[in-house]
């Protein structure tokens, strides 16, 4: 019991600060969504299609916090605090050449890329204003993830949370100031985007210069093994992102009730997996400290508690969520079509959390031990079942339950592939080389 207690301490302790820095991002799109609504309808539409595309890069080069987490935990749990400075530094320089390669070939492909995903008319000329612009802080946002990735290695979540909620209350400012005082309408927003995340960038390279190094000259030498578990969980971000994209495109041939009643179901699936996600993180940095200080045992313990208070709260979510299918849906439209649609969707949206809280926590697991290979095509595996289940649900006409059931399939399929691998331990691999 009190190891039990020990972990849940340390858990908690990791995961709170977490759960509040995962949560300042959507508050962050939801304040830019208020404030750019209020200007008319080209303009949020403009805001729908362009920060759709930019949070899709933003999240699909998570990997460079998830990848520095990795390999920084490993190092602080094998006392190796030079190795950890300098992997510091590392993180910096990929991030900064990622991002301005980023940064130039979405100035490049702005114009035909929101062109072929819909932009037209004046909405379309607002979507690529706000686009260019707030491309322009791309490169601090990703120096903003490898510095949340190398704090999370530490065991410091505090600082990032600190960071985070002080650029998000700052692009608040500027944006009011930018949209209403100066008048600058869609094009102050995306100032106030860009100019908020290189403050935060700023910050963030504080923090990676922080700790003493002998030496922080580019290396690709010491950067290799954060750019290996980081091009892994990129292909597995892709692909998992790739199924709920491919979920969308399904849906929406289906029709606009059926697409409608996905995007909420969708929208609620991901603010409850913050609470899920935090839980993951603290996986991450337990599992690689523990496995960097040689404690195998240790690691298995308390990761085996992680799993079952993701699971419980999964559960929790699925209880609360499961008699509300008529009344949730309802705070979000009053379409009679769409919400027979979320009704008939609603008890696989349920069914999917307990589900998914322990694939979240295996996710974690996984990455916070290196075993990012495995993860990668575990996740490809289960993503090739989920898209063929979801053109058979098209093809045959199997409606808006045919893609959340494959959906269902989706998470359960990647537990059926992750749970073996945990159980044989193959993934406790100590040591930091």
């Amino acid at each position: 019991m009190r190891l039990r207690s020990l972990h849940d301490r340390e858990i908690l302790r990791l995961a709170l600060p977490a759960l509040g820095a995962l949560a300042a991002e959507p508050l962050y799109v939801l304040a830019d969504t208020a404030i750019v609504g209020h200007l008319g309808r080209p303009q949020i539409a403009a805001l729908g299609l362009a920060g759709t595309v930019l949070a899709g890069a933003f999240t699909i080069f998570n990997f460079l916090t998830y990848g520095t987490t990795a390999v920084v935990a490993r190092a602080s749990g094998a006392g190796r605090e030079e190795d950890a400075a300098r992997l510091a530094a590392q993180a910096l320089w990929a991030s900064l050449g990622i991002g301005f390669v980023l940064l130039v070939g979405c100035e490049i492909v702005a114009a035909p890329l929101l062109s072929g995903l819909g932009g037209h008319g004046r909405s379309g000329h607002l979507a690529l204003v706000y686009f260019r612009i707030a491309a322009i802080g791309l490169p601090a946002a990703l120096v903003a993830l490898a510095g949340q990735g190398y704090l999370r290695g530490v065991s410091n979540l505090r600082r990032p949370l600190e960071i985070v909620v002080v650029a998000n209350a700052v692009n608040l400012v500027l944006e009011v100031l930018f949209v209403y005082g100066f008048h600058w309408g869609i094009a102050g927003s995306a100032a106030g985007t860009a100019i908020a995340q290189a403050g935060m960038g700023v910050a963030f390279v504080a923090e990676l210069l922080r700790p003493h190094a002998p030496s922080r000259r580019p290396s690709w030498r010491e950067m290799r093994p954060m750019v290996r578990v980081g091009r892994q969980i990129f292909v597995r971000t892709a692909a998992l992102y790739a199924s709920f994209l491919v979920a969308a495109s399904v849906l929406a041939r289906m029709g606009d009730a059926e697409i409608g009643a996905h995007q909420i179901a969708y929208e609620l699936f991901i603010f409850l997996a913050l609470i899920l996600d935090a839980l993951a993180i603290s996986g991450q940095v337990i599992v690689g400290r523990m496995l960097g200080a040689g404690d195998a045992d240790g690691a298995h313990a308390a990761a085996t508690r992680m799993i079952w208070w993701s699971v419980a709260i999964g559960a929790a979510f699925a209880a609360i969520l499961a008699p509300l299918s008529h009344a949730l849906p309802a705070a979000f439209t009053s379409d009679p079509r769409v919400l027979h649609q979320a009704a008939l969707l609603w008890p696989f949206l349920a069914a999917m959390q307990p589900l998914g809280g322990a694939v979240f926590a295996l996710d974690g697991i996984l990455i916070g031990a290196g075993d990012t290979r495995y993860l990668m095509w575990s996740m490809l595996a289960a993503s090739a079942v989920f898209i063929t289940l979801a053109a058979l649900a098209l093809a045959l006409g199997w409606g808006v339950i045919g893609v959340w059931a494959a959906l269902d399939i989706l998470i359960a399929a990647r537990l059926a592939l992750l749970w073996p691998r945990f159980a044989r331990r193959r993934w406790a691999v100590v040591g930091w080389d």
